[in-house]
């Protein structure tokens, strides 16, 4: 089975081995945000998935 590369491009494997991405809806309507909500929004968040969708995208 082959790799979802559009997926796992978007994944960062952390040295625990804690998967993270960045969070959704950074692309625009940005100039609204304070500083401090721009801050709270780059932080990358761990992805929970389940055992079959990390075979599904990450074999």
């Amino acid at each position: 089975m082959k790799t979802n590369k559009s997926f796992s491009k978007r994944l960062k494997v952390s040295k625990n081995g804690k998967i993270t991405a960045r969070k959704a809806g950074q692309n625009h309507f940005n100039a609204k945000e304070s500083g401090r909500g721009q801050q709270n929004r780059n932080r990358s968040v761990p992805i929970h998935m389940t055992k079959g969708a990390i075979a599904r995208f990450l074999p």
